[in-house]
């Protein structure tokens, strides 16, 4: 679902400005002109982009891991993540290829995906089993994929059409941007991406405002008639402070379109030492997000709810704090999160045999045969905390490796029998006393290799 993924015009706009000074844009209107954004969560971290020419701009970017959870599950399934899919194997959790497209202020930018994230993100999305043709095989390969116009007015202002990245959640879709790998429960379970409509406008070259027009939460179709509509503002008093508001709403529940829902997320990103030349510690920095969201209507209300109409609620932060080290080519990183969510709407689904979701070939049941329960109502709260330690020894490659708790009150990660088989395979058939092995904490360790042109 989330969350945000690569901020595209915020968190890229250093890039943006290059490509703008070749169409000849004035640079008094580009936004956050000389502003260093490298330093911040959820951003590109690179000064420059090397795959640049007049009318395009390309992306390369790796995303390769190997994690091992304590819980050893014999399925080797990872549950309850969108960074990870599979645990001690070698794994492309993406590879995107693409860019950016300019001229004469057309604009447009394609990315395509490959690896286990064309797998774990569309399985999220229930817009698919509503009407015809395979959506979530149709977009699998695409994060981003949209075009549009650029108008010379105030700083700037953007009009795009297609599928473009979430803010929700301030981590970016790509793992390269993001001070953590896995995710924290209030980024891993907010949208990645919208399929739709924005308008991006900068007044100043401190401030951009944003409307979505949208199918809806994170859905490559729509659940009911009514679409999604939310926005986003981003104010930069300085380069060293960054201030961000997210507000969503829709009618997202599948033939239920009596039922909202209401969603608001708000990032505060601050640098508070800088010193890039320094041998010792060069920079330092926290990001702090907080999100508050709920359903209503159609059975249930958002807060304050009872046994014959229960409440529906999202509630949820996330705190990291990143220091750098000689000249900023190492990096430490620790933080965590807390999430409550009665009735699960937003709860990442485990997968296997504990699946919820319908069965592709009868989709009036369910794919797993012990489905977790997403019922009106049903508690989840979840807690998490990491640290990784970062070398880089340039601005295109990164090797990270992190610990990771995370804690649910209800069973839900993967335990020592997995959630496949009594043996982990698909092919075993399922004895009738057999259930998914699910349990309320896993401790892990990740190796990632990152690389970005």
């Amino acid at each position: 679902m989330k969350k945000q993924l690569l901020m595209t015009a915020f968190c890229s706009c250093t890039l943006w400005a290059n490509a703008q000074q070749e169409t000849k844009t004035p640079l008094s209107q580009t936004p956050f002109e000389g502003m260093d954004q490298t330093w911040q969560n959820g951003a590109d971290r690179r000064d420059s982009a090397l795959l640049q020419t007049k009318y395009f701009t390309g992306s390369v970017m790796i995303d390769g891991n190997i994690t091992h959870s304590f819980n050893n599950p014999n399925d080797n399934t990872v549950v309850g993540s969108t960074a990870l899919a599979r645990n001690n194997e070698m794994q492309i959790s993406s590879a995107n290829f693409g860019g950016d497209f300019n001229y004469n202020n057309a604009r447009a930018r394609i990315m395509l995906q490959f690896g286990t994230r064309s797998t774990v993100v569309p399985r999220n999305d229930l817009s698919a089993y509503r009407g015809q043709y395979d959506l979530s095989t149709a977009y699998r390969y695409l994060p981003e994929a949209y075009a549009g116009y650029h108008f010379n007015v105030w700083h700037g202002i953007n009009v795009d059409a297609g599928m473009f990245m979430s803010y929700i959640g301030l981590n970016s879709y790509y793992q390269t941007e993001n001070w953590e790998y896995q995710a924290s429960f209030t980024s891993d379970n907010t949208p990645w991406f919208f399929n739709g409509i924005r308008v991006q406008m900068f007044p100043t070259n401190k401030l951009k405002i944003e409307a979505w027009l949208v199918n809806g939460w994170q859905s490559y179709g729509s659940f009911n008639s009514m679409p999604g509509f939310g926005g986003n503002i981003t104010y930069c008093p300085n380069e060293n402070v960054k201030i961000l508001s997210n507000d969503y709403y829709g009618a997202d529940a599948a033939g239920i379109p009596g039922r909202h829902r209401f969603h608001s997320d708000n990032s505060l990103l601050v640098r508070y030492y800088n010193r890039p030349n320094s041998k010792g510690i060069s920079r330092m920095a926290f990001s702090l997000t907080g999100d508050l969201g709920f359903e209503s209507g159609a059975g249930v209300v958002a807060f304050g709810g009872d046994a014959t109409t229960p409440a529906q609620n999202f509630i949820s932060g996330m705190f990291y704090n990143r220091i750098w080290f000689n000249k900023n080519k190492f990096a430490w990183t620790i933080g965590g999160g807390i999430m409550t969510n009665p009735g699960r709407y937003l709860v990442l689904a485990p997968t296997g045999d504990a699946s919820p979701f319908p069965n592709p070939s009868n989709p009036t049941q369910t794919a797993g045969t012990h489905p977790f329960t997403e019922n009106p109502g049903d508690k989840f709260t979840g807690w998490d905390c990491s640290t990784n330690f970062d070398w880089m020894p340039n601005q295109s490659i990164t090797f990270r490796v992190e610990l990771v708790h995370r804690q649910s009150d209800v069973p839900y990660f993967a335990g020592s029998g997995g959630v496949t088989s009594p043996n982990g395979y698909t092919t075993t058939p399922l004895p009738s006393t057999w259930a998914p092995d699910l349990v309320t904490s896993e401790n892990r360790v990740i190796f990632a290799l990152l690389f970005r042109l």
